[in-house]
């Protein structure tokens, strides 16, 4: 993430990167596994990744992203973004890991996490900045704290 802007010391947006972090962190375990052949030993991981995308994805598309949707200019971007979500939680419920083509599949696509993310924190991120209004960040954040269940986010 770029660190020019000062999107990161917003508490919501810290949040949107530590979960980042950890699904990126999982997503590289995962496809540490299948390149050493124990693809049986990541099931119970692949099931963790997709519950805490879920809450994340809920958490965005919900807040941020309804919000930047509001504004034409970031319409196609974040239907972009929506459309990627889309494909790697369906990916995640019918990988079959003892199909050597899912297993390519599924690495692929958890590569494919780290682009993901980049267009979220380098691009929508900073420009939520200049775009949302104090009443924005309240729905952004309203959202997360529902798709989140109640916990706390960063200070």
């Amino acid at each position: 993430m770029c660190h020019y802007c000062g999107c990161r010391e917003i508490p919501l947006i810290k949040d949107f990167v530590a979960e980042h972090e950890s699904v990126t962190n999982l997503a590289g375990g995962i496809v540490h596994a299948l390149d050493h052949g124990r693809a049986h030993t990541v099931r119970g991981q692949l099931d963790t990744l997709a519950r805490e995308l879920a809450s994340h994805w809920r958490g965005e598309e919900t807040g941020l992203f309804a919000v930047m949707r509001g504004n034409p200019e970031f319409t196609d971007y974040v239907d972009r973004l929506e459309a990627e979500h889309r494909e790697l939680a369906a990916l995640l419920a019918a990988v079959d890991l003892t199909r050597s083509a899912d297993r390519t599949e599924l690495a692929a696509a958890l590569g494919a996490l780290h682009q993901h993310i980049a267009k979220e924190e380098d691009g929508l991120f900073p420009a939520s900045l200049i775009a949302l209004t104090a009443e924005d960040w309240d729905r952004s954040m309203a959202a997360w704290r529902a798709a989140h269940a109640g916990r706390t986010p960063a200070p």
